[in-house]
């Protein structure tokens, strides 16, 4: 079974005059992650030729542009964006059919109580916890939200036995282990005709007049203030909610500018094409995703399966 998923040749028939190969699959998520053809090749020890071409003939076969090439790497196109969700959900897929044979989770039966935070619920849980009760479907599993505080009070408790969280503030780390699933950087929301879109480089200065659409979610106000406060006259703040999906939408109308980590950019999205992400100039503090669980005692089989699936999942997005 594992030669006829082998990664290298094995082909997805997507349509009559359409047929593209894992491998091309793993380096153009390789290339859409690294931001560069160089990168994506070190990740697999092969030429940059091999992951050019295998990129080439993915966009031949699919017949749009997946990305816009300049003298600093790869910029992901529109379209790029579409089909990574595709090929990331592919691949996974291709990674659970091949582990479904290696072992034989379906057996594992227990209860799973899992904490997760309101920012990484939507952006990094869902994939984690859809692939978990894939590999373990006889576990039950209760999942609870709240803020990161909390979370550390239930899992030091013993009430939560492991939460997917921002641990970049993580508070007692004497009492909880933690282990770093996603690092995203913060980046400046703009809509489209927006008078900085086209600037090649963008400084904490320049949006010092700006009205700003704050999120007001975990550790996202605290570390936007911070880096705000840096500029001695703060912008003014035109909406402040809990809400991606409202921010989102204030930021495409024009309402306001947002600074806020990459990991809840989604171009797809409603909204998404009518707004533009840029680097800011300058050192901006980066969210960090991750597993927490109680130090000291050992923790049980489920939670061990889950910190296992989550590292899977980490790897999967970092090949």
């Amino acid at each position: 079974m594992a030669a006829q998923l082998s990664a290298a040749f094995l082909p997805i028939r997507c349509a009559p005059s359409m047929s593209f190969t894992i491998r091309q699959l793993q380096y153009f998520v390789a290339a859409a992650e690294k931001g560069s053809v160089s990168g994506a090749a070190q990740s697999f020890s092969i030429s940059q030729s091999s992951v050019t071409e295998a990129i080439k003939d993915l966009e031949s076969d699919l017949g749009v542009a997946l990305f816009e090439r300049h003298s600093r790497g790869l910029t992901i196109t529109h379209k790029g964006h579409q089909f990574l969700r595709h090929a990331t959900e592919i691949l996974a897929s291709v990674s659970d059919a091949r582990r479904a044979f290696s072992d034989v989770p379906s057996a594992v039966g227990g209860r799973l109580n899992l904490g997760v935070t309101s920012l990484v619920a939507g952006y990094v849980l869902s994939d984690i916890l859809a692939r978990f009760r894939r590999a373990y479907p006889a576990v039950e599993v209760t999942a609870s939200e709240d803020n990161g505080d909390y979370l550390e009070h239930l899992l030091i408790g013993g009430e939560l036995d492991v939460a997917v969280m921002v641990v970049s503030n993580l508070r007692d780390r004497m009492a909880l282990q933690a282990e770093i699933l996603e690092v995203s950087p913060y980046r400046l929301w703009l809509p489209l005709g927006h008078r900085l879109e086209k600037a090649d480089s963008i400084a904490l200065a320049d949006i010092a007049g700006e009205p700003l659409i704050m999120l007001t979610l975990d550790e996202i106000e605290e570390a936007t203030g911070k880096l705000l406060g840096a500029l001695g006259s703060r912008p003014p703040v035109a909406f402040r909610t809990r809400s991606v999906e409202a921010v989102r939408s204030l930021v495409a109308t024009g309402a306001g500018v947002a600074i806020l980590p990459d990991l809840v950019y989604r171009p797809w999205s409603l909204e998404g094409d009518r707004i533009e992400s840029r680097d800011v100039s300058g050192t901006l503090p980066v969210v960090q995703v991750g597993i927490v669980w109680r130090r000291g005692s050992a923790p049980k089989e489920t939670t061990v399966n889950f910190i296992n699936v989550a590292k899977a999942q980490r790897m999967l997005r970092n090949r």
